[in-house]
């Protein structure tokens, strides 16, 4: 019989961006926008996705590598007010194993011309298959990889 654990953690990750806080909630809002920045590493082939971004609604994302395993995100969200707030909750498998169950708060507040984002994550990390500092550090990536969207929007002029 496997032992079993849950590590539960909390972490925020804040990032500034200088787009409004408009342009920021359509990078989450549209799914275009998101699934180019909130993308798997680069050795992860083309996932499956669904995106119904409405209270209630479902986000799906399934992928991986050909030799595995399969990464499987799905979330449900709970809150949006547009402009000001998002949250969800969410779980991740490896394969057929769930390692963790998540609620994510998104915050964006306005700071100057730009955004002060506030991404705070509760997560219960199970039976040691992930853990926080993984999880914070993949945060801070797929953020990071959201203000490089959103200065390429500057570039292209939107």
């Amino acid at each position: 019989m496997p032992v079993r654990s849950v590590e539960h953690a909390t972490f925020v990750v804040t990032r500034t961006y200088d787009a409004s806080p408009a342009r920021v909630f359509e990078a989450f809002a549209d799914p275009e926008i998101k699934l180019r920045w909130f993308a798997a590493p680069d050795d992860v082939g083309l996932p499956e996705v669904e995106f119904d971004f409405r209270v209630g609604g479902r986000e799906y994302r399934r992928g991986g590598p050909k030799e595995g395993p399969m990464h499987t995100f799905e979330a449900r969200y709970w809150e949006i007010i547009p402009e000001e707030r998002i949250v969800y909750s969410y779980d991740m498998h490896l394969d057929d194993t769930r390692i963790s169950v998540s609620l994510a708060t998104v915050e964006l507040r306005p700071q100057g011309s730009g955004t002060m984002l506030v991404f705070t994550e509760q997560g219960a990390f199970l039976d040691g298959h992930d853990n926080v500092g993984g999880r914070e550090q993949g945060t801070a990536e797929l953020l990071d990889a959201l203000g490089v969207e959103l200065t390429h929007q500057l570039d292209e002029g939107k």
